[in-house]
Parts: C-alpha cells; structure tokens; sequence
C-alpha cells in the first residue's frame, strides 16, 4: 500500500452491499462520499451469501462504483470490511488503478481473504445485483 497523507481523499471502488441501492449503501455512511462514476475492474466475484467477496486479477470482470470518500470513512469501511494490519482479516485492503471514463483514478479495493472462498459460487456476471440463483 502506497503511503497517503491522512487529510487528502481517497478513492474507493465499491461492488457489493455498499453500491447505490445495497444493503450497506455507501451514501448512508458519513463523512457522505461523493459519487464518481461507474467503472468496471479485472476479478471475479463470489456469492458469500448475504453480501460478496471479489478476488482480484484475472479474465473476468466485476462491476462496481467509484467514491471519493474521506479519510473517517475510510476507516469506518475498514472495520466494516473486518481489514487486519496482518491482512488476516476478512477482506485485504489493496489499491488498484481504475478506468473511469477517459480518467484512470488509484482506488482502494476491499478483496476477499482467499480462505473465505472455499466452495463458494462464482457469480458469472460479475455484478453482485445480478446474481441469478443456478438451477440445481
């Protein structure tokens, strides 16, 4: 992770219970975030049940939102996502450089700790709003 000044905002790439209409919409969470756009990044999502964990990289791609957000949500997201300093923690916090529009913007991205996704489903769409349920 690349040092930031704690007073400057950061970007945030949000593709799960956090996006506009989610369970954990980021708007409702103050400092508010400012929206930026809509972006797509390179990973693939999983279906953790009641919320989704994306590893990052790869052919796929997943869906998600761009925020400026505050260094106080930023940590407000942190604990929400369960990030350890050891990275032991549910989710581990990377930074990735993110296409919106014509502007490419470094984000923060909160990827799934690999232990968690054992035997879990692969949501093909990659959009964790689109997660139609597979026939068995």
């Amino acid at each position: 992770m690349m040092p930031h000044s704690p007073f400057e905002p950061r970007h945030v790439f949000v593709y799960g219970t956090l996006r506009r209409g989610g369970r954990n919409d980021i708007a409702r969470f103050r400092p508010a975030p400012r929206y930026v756009a809509e972006a797509v990044i390179r990973g693939t999502l999983y279906d953790l049940g009641s919320y989704p964990g994306a590893v990052l990289g790869g052919s796929d791609e997943l869906v998600g939102e761009i925020y400026a957000i505050a260094p106080a949500l930023e940590a407000l997201l942190d604990q929400l996502e369960e990030v350890r300093p050891d990275d032991g923690g549910e989710y581990i916090k990377r930074e990735v450089w993110v296409q919106a529009g014509s502007t490419e913007l470094l984000c923060l991205v909160y990827e799934i700790h690999p232990d968690r996704i054992a035997g879990r489903r692969v949501i093909a769409s990659g959009d964790w709003f689109d997660r139609a349920v597979p026939f068995s």
